[in-house]
Formats: structure tokens, C-alpha cells, sequence
């Protein structure tokens, strides 16, 4: 027989998993009646603390934390982490937890950051983004018995939890409805190399081309930035046999995309169609509007926070869980071919 979670308490008690913990770990949150209603359901289950919760409850710090090794310039302009991050912080604040952020140079300077406030104990736990190929965070984090949850895959093939939503299938549906509008030339401005949710972008345009029939499929990898999604752009607009769609793996490389296209004299829709793996009030309020997929970034976000605080709480158990996936929202950006 499974060992109970806090999931399980909850929905038996009917209320949240966050009110449970509370109960559970003897801290002032839920009345005095909730209480003792849920540790009687706790113990008609069976239930035990694991023993990493039972140890981090005693010196709890309400806190977690959240490092993101990427250049801050190119987080600054970024919709889709402003987003992100307010849904964390709501997730957070609603159980009076707060956040830690820092930017760091790479992923080196992240693990360090770990260790140290492991070693301190400035955080109950982390978040994750951006999981690299083979990523050496999963096994320092699994040393350091730190609770993590990943954003945007699996993390160490489920060696801790996740929240995610399924970027190939998301790729999939932008390539095959600019095959179904006519278009053999599809090129793809993808993002840093080593990020997992890029070459799951990168597969999926490739495995697709042969099926959609494509003459040119090819994936261009950036640092995610305006300055490279430009400079991309220009390299394959200046192609005799350049493409007919380009399709870029952020909000702000499209826009940057849409900008060389007006300096170059390319017609977008008439010539080139664009479409953006991100939404945001960028896409939207450009001329003409940008096609891209879209998702609720800050419930995805919400859910991340959600997510941790019930590893926090219960340690023991590994939590994968899947977000709705992108729709993509068809704008002014793409028609068919010339």
C-alpha cells in the first residue's frame, strides 16, 4: 500500500495542501477545529513525517529560493519571467513564504549559491529553470537534500519534481500549421543550445520536416537575446533561397525578427510569415500582430510554488506534474506563401 501524503490528507479533510502542512507541522495558520480534524484523519491514515521534513521542520525558515544563470540584460526585457515570477511570488505569499532571487553568470556560480545556502540553511527549498542537457544541478541538489521542483521538464529523468508542459508537442503544432498554410522553407531561431526545452524544440522541427514534406528546416541556436535573434534573422533573409517562415523560440527575438524583416523591405505576412513560441504584450501590440502560442504563464508559475512547498512538506514523495499545453493563437503574422 502507497504511504500517504499531504495530497492525500487534504482532499480526505477538504482543504489545501498548504493548510495541512500547517496542521501538521504545528504552525498558526488554520483554526483550531481544522487542526485537530486533520491530525485525526492524519492518524486514522497512518500517516508519518519523512524524516528530511520531520528534520527541516524543526528549523524551517520560511523561505526558498530561486537562481536563474542567464545574462540580466536579456532577463530584463523577458515578459515570460516577469510573469513567471509573479506567479511564484503568489504561490509563495499565500502561505506568507518568501523568495530569494539571483542572477548569476552560469551554472558553476548557481551550484555555489546551493551550497551555500545549504550550508546555511537560508532556504527551505528551490526552484529550477532552464534544466540543461545531463545537468549537474539534479545530483548536487540530491547531495545536499535540498527540495527542488523543476519548471519546464522532468528533473533527472524524475529524480525531482517537476512542472511542465510538452514543448515538442507545442513545436509541433506551430511547424504543421505553417506546412497546412503552404510553407516548405521553415526556418527556426532556437534558443541556448544546452537548455533541454531547446533541443526538444530543435527534434521536433526536425523529425517533422520529413513528414510536412519541408525543403529546409533549419534550427539556429542563440543566447535567447534581441542582438542574436536580429543578427540571425539578418543572416537567413540575406539567402537567395532564404525561408518563407521563421519561427523564433521567444517573445523578444520575434519582435527583434519582425524589425530587421521592415529594414530589409521583407513583407510580413506578404513574404515572410513569423510566429513566436512565447505570447506576451510585445507580440500583441506590434504591426502587424505576431502569431505565437499561448499559455498562462503566471499560473505556471503559481503551480511551481505549489508543487514545492508540498515536497518541502513531504520529501518523500516525487511530484511530475503537467500543465495545459500552449495554443497557438493564429494574428496578422502568418499567411500563406507567396
Amino acid at each position: 500500500m502507497a504511504r500517504p501524503t499531504i495530497a492525500d490528507i487534504a482532499t480526505r479533510a477538504g482543504v489545501s495542501k498548504g493548510a495541512v502542512s500547517f496542521a501538521l507541522n504545528g504552525r498558526p495558520g488554520v483554526s483550531d477545529a481544522t487542526r485537530e480534524r486533520i491530525l485525526k484523519i492524519a492518524e486514522q491514515m497512518s500517516w508519518r513525517p519523512h524524516s528530511a521534513a520531520r528534520a527541516l521542520g524543526a528549523s524551517r525558515v520560511d523561505s526558498v529560493g530561486m537562481v536563474i544563470a542567464r545574462p540580466a540584460r536579456t532577463l530584463g526585457v523577458e515578459p515570460f519571467f516577469a510573469h513567471l515570477l509573479s506567479g511564484v511570488q503568489s504561490g509563495l505569499s499565500a502561505e506568507s513564504i518568501s523568495l530569494q532571487l539571483l542572477i548569476v553568470e552560469d551554472t558553476a556560480a548557481e551550484i555555489e549559491v546551493y551550497r551555500r545556502w545549504a550550508s546555511e540553511h537560508r532556504v527551505d527549498g528551490v526552484i529550477l529553470v532552464d534544466l540543461t542537457v545531463k545537468d549537474p544541478r539534479v545530483d548536487e541538489l540530491r547531495a545536499l537534500e535540498l527540495p527542488a521542483v523543476v519548471i519546464g521538464g522532468r528533473g533527472g529523468k524524475g529524480a525531482l519534481a517537476s512542472v511542465w508542459a510538452d514543448d515538442r508537442d507545442a513545436m509541433l503544432s506551430i511547424v504543421e500549421y505553417l506546412a497546412a498554410l503552404g510553407h516548405r522553407r521553415i526556418a527556426h531561431v532556437a534558443g541556448t543550445p544546452n537548455f533541454q526545452h531547446t533541443q526538444r524544440r530543435i527534434r521536433a522541427v526536425r523529425d517533422a520536416a520529413p513528414r510536412l514534406g519541408l525543403l529546409d528546416a533549419p534550427s539556429l541556436t542563440t543566447d535567447f537575446s534581441d542582438a542574436e535573434g536580429a543578427a540571425i534573422t539578418r543572416k537567413l533573409l540575406s539567402q537567395s533561397d532564404r525561408p518563407t517562415a521563421i519561427v523564433y523560440d521567444s517573445d523578444v527575438m520575434a519582435v527583434a525578427g519582425l524589425g530587421v524583416a521592415m529594414e530589409m523591405g521583407v513583407s510580413v505576412p506578404g513574404d515572410l510569415s513569423i510566429v513566436a513560441f512565447d505570447d506576451s504584450i510585445l507580440t500583441q501590440l506590434m504591426h502587424p500582430a505576431l502569431t505565437a502560442l499561448s499559455r498562462d504563464t503566471f499560473d505556471f508559475g503559481r503551480q511551481a510554488a505549489e508543487v514545492l512547498l508540498e515536497t518541502i512538506a513531504d520529501p518523500g514523495t516525487v511530484i511530475n506534474r503537467r500543465t495545459a499545453d500552449p495554443v497557438l493563437t493564429v494574428r496578422e503574422s502568418t499567411a500563406p506563401p507567396a
